[in-house]
């Protein structure tokens, strides 16, 4: 099979890391956009059982010369791009009048202004290739709000969420796809903070009564880039164990 090349931002660990693991074994080279260049490097050279590979660019998601740099050395050096997921993310844990405006401004930057960069700077090729995929790693907080005591969260993957069916309806008529996946309640650096009881009282609301798992989220993508989800785009896919239906 050809490898695919996709662009993967925020993709060292924790939902990215996983979704680079499937599109690598989906004989995809996983181009992983972080700001941690000793952890990417590491993943560079990570061998695979698989077509895939992983390739490393250290990028500051938040700095568009960064985003304009890793997609256009992309473009030179691979000439087509089949898909971009937008996953890099941070979250600032403050109670209402306690978060500060620099606090708020860096996590729209990076949640929202970074998949923003990616999508204007990917745009050109995409319509020129006629083809391709973008999904948007969201929350549910931004369907129904903060419930984590980070103000600054939810209303970044809102934007995100908007600006998602917004691209997909700008690209639609090149044949690309944009959809989102909302997750919520997923083992990673973030849940970590919780204390037991926080984590106890999540899963008691959740009715599948566990965790997700990285793993969980990578699937959902996965579904969302390949050709049984070709007539999908403007949507945001819960993967949450049932905590919100909608």
């Amino acid at each position: 099979m050809e490898t695919k090349v996709a662009i993967v931002t925020g993709a060292v660990n924790g939902i990215g890391r996983a979704i680079a693991d499937r599109l690598v074994e989906n004989n995809f080279t996983a181009v992983i956009c972080d700001i941690n260049q000793d952890e990417g490097q590491k993943l560079e050279e990570k061998s695979s059982d698989f077509e895939g590979e992983y390739r490393f660019k250290h990028c500051n998601v938040a700095r568009e010369e960064d985003v304009a740099r890793v997609v256009k050395g992309v473009i030179e050096e691979y000439g087509q791009i089949e898909a971009l997921v937008n996953n890099a993310g941070i979250i600032k844990r403050r109670v209402g009048e306690e978060i500060s405006i620099s606090d708020w401004d860096q996590v729209f930057a990076v949640n929202t202004r970074g998949a923003f960069l990616f999508c204007k700077y990917l745009r050109p090729q995409f319509k020129e290739q006629k083809q391709g995929r973008i999904v948007n790693i969201s929350s549910i907080a931004g369907k129904m709000g903060d419930i984590t005591s980070a103000p600054g969260y939810g209303p970044s993957k809102a934007a995100l969420d908007g600006m998602t069916k917004t691209f997909a309806r700008d690209l639609a008529p090149y044949n690309v796809t944009v959809n989102g996946v909302a997750p919520h309640a997923i083992e990673t650096d973030m849940s970590s903070e919780w204390s037991e009881e926080k984590r106890k009282r999540i899963i008691s609301e959740i009715p599948l009564k566990r965790l997700g798992q990285p793993e969980d989220v990578a699937g959902a993508v996965s579904f969302l880039l390949s050709d049984a989800a070709s007539f999908i785009t403007g949507e945001i896919i819960d993967v949450n164990g049932g905590f919100l239906m909608d």
